[in-house]
């Protein structure tokens, strides 16, 4: 059987996919205004390029195993801290689904000429469950599919609209047009002299208004998710870098002139972050061109779009929870595959809980700070694993030298510390309250991030304690230390193989 292989430009295209899952995010940087620059200037020179630059060397050392992050932090650390960053890739998606679809949903909604389902719950809510068991039955047939239909629904659901919109921003700009920036008066994003606003180029110094960067720190995080794929390119020490390059390139471009775009056409006061990319592509065609109705067909590919970066994720941190069932972390039920190869079961319990999540839209008329409240507590989830995956890359280039990676990272204590010191960072901001958006009580915000992060670290944990040497698959699939118990379990736990 001819086995299929995954080229440079496709995995390429797929990473930047996992990045930027949809436009949605857009607006939520539109919203710093000229601050915003500073936000993704530290995402992307501090969180993205390192993650990007560390995940292609590990991702090189280790192109003839699967698990992605639970391998690489597995060799470093032990199994268990192996399992704890998968899960924590892993989980945190899971969490992310119905937002990331709730933007699809609204992309129908305009294309059909009804913005106002996308404020609709019951709406909401069922299109999230619908769309994302028919993107988990896509997910069965295998990765072929897979990255065919992720990689067109990035091209012309991702990059089409973004260029589209980029395109229109220079357009509005060269005309003369007002930019939104240049009237904007709240004191967290423009200066006051004497009531001369103007804006801000640097963010007020205040936590509350820091706390902002990680929400825009997530929107550049998974650059590291497709790894599990390498074994699967024909040269992965040569390709999977460059792939990573690509992506890191793309997602920069995008994100930059894209929340420009919004911040400069829309007034400050009228950036809404579930509509704020359809708003502002409607307000563009009607003072350029006197038509509203390109902003119709942009919304079918957006939703196309925003559904093959559901697709992206769908694959990548699951396919790295198998490797850990196939070493006995979980039970044999969840080792089930499919005559593909792909994780069945594993997709069948990740799509249990997105309906649970989803079906909060059924049952509550407003649950825009419920889910930024859940949003916060993935980012500081999905932060750990980031620290622990730096963590690895340091620790394995001192234990294992040996290891033949197709790329080294140069001054890997330095781009590996700066990414380490920059999401901590970001971890610790996460935890405070944002003066942005009407959280509600401090303490609860507080609160519920805090225990969320406890609970959600602290089950992996649990897990693994109470695991059961029976779970233990072995064979060709297992990609770290066969599992153990009772006094001899610490050397489960040791590095390397």
């Amino acid at each position: 059987m001819t086995r299929t292989s995954i080229s440079a430009t496709a995995l390429g295209l797929m990473t930047a996919a996992t990045v930027v899952t949809s436009l949605r995010g857009l607006p939520s940087m539109a919203q710093e205004e000229l601050t915003m620059f500073l936000y993704i200037g530290f995402s992307t020179l501090l969180f993205l390029i390192p993650a990007g630059l560390v995940a292609a060397e590990l991702g090189g050392a280790f192109a003839d195993r699967t698990g992605g992050v639970y391998t690489w932090v597995g060799e470093a650390f032990g199994s268990r801290w192996g399992f704890l960053a998968i899960w924590l890739q892993w989980i945190q998606n899971v969490v992310w689904y119905p937002t990331g679809l709730s933007f699809a949903a609204a992309a129908i909604a305009f294309a059909i000429g009804r913005p106002d389902m996308a404020d609709n719950n019951v709406y909401v809510g069922l299109f999230c469950i619908v769309a994302y068991w028919i993107a988990t039955f896509i997910a069965f047939s295998g990765t072929t599919l897979l990255t065919k239909v992720t990689q067109y629904g990035f091209i012309l659901g991702t990059v089409v609209p973004g260029a589209i919109l980029i395109g229109l921003f220079a357009w509005w700009w060269a005309t003369g047009h007002p930019l939104g920036w240049e009237s904007v008066t709240n004191p967290s994003v423009a200066t006051d002299d004497h009531g001369h606003h103007s804006p801000r180029w640097l963010p007020v110094a205040a936590l509350g208004t820091l706390a902002f960067l990680g929400t825009i720190l997530l929107n550049f995080a998974g650059v590291e998710s497709t790894a599990v794929h390498v074994k699967e390119m024909r040269n992965p020490r040569r390709d999977y870098p460059i792939a990573i390059f690509a992506a890191a390139a793309i997602s920069f471009v995008i994100f930059t002139l894209g929340a420009l775009a919004v911040a400069a056409i829309l007034p400050y006061s009228k950036i809404n972050l579930n509509s704020g990319v359809f708003d502002t592509l409607t307000a563009a065609f009607t003072a350029l061109l006197g038509v509203s109705w390109p902003v119709n067909l942009l919304a079918v590919l957006i939703c196309y779009g925003a559904l093959g970066g559901a697709l992206a994720w769908l694959g990548g941190p699951s396919k790295g929870l198998l490797a850990t069932a196939h070493d006995g972390m979980l039970p044999p039920v969840l080792q089930k595959t499919n005559a593909r190869g792909v994780q069945r079961n594993i997709l069948v319990v990740q799509g249990a809980i997105v309906t649970l999540i989803s079906a909060i839209y059924l049952f509550m008329d407003n649950v825009s700070v419920a889910f930024f409240l859940i949003s916060s507590m993935t980012i500081s989830l999905y932060i750990i694993m980031y620290l622990l995956l730096y963590a690895a890359a340091i620790r394995l280039r001192k234990t294992r030298p040996d290891l033949p990676r197709g790329f080294k990272v140069p001054a890997l204590w330095l781009v590996a510390g700066a990414g380490f010191a920059a999401v901590a960072f970001a971890l610790v901001v996460s935890f405070v309250p944002p003066s942005q958006l009407p959280i509600g009580s401090p303490g609860g915000y507080v609160a519920l991030v805090a225990a969320g992060t406890v609970v959600f670290t602290g089950l992996p944990m649990l897990i693994y304690q109470f695991r059961k040497p029976s779970w233990q698959q072995g064979g060709e699939h297992a990609s770290l230390h066969p599992v153990q118990t009772g006094k001899n379990s610490q050397a489960a736990d040791s590095p390397g193989s």
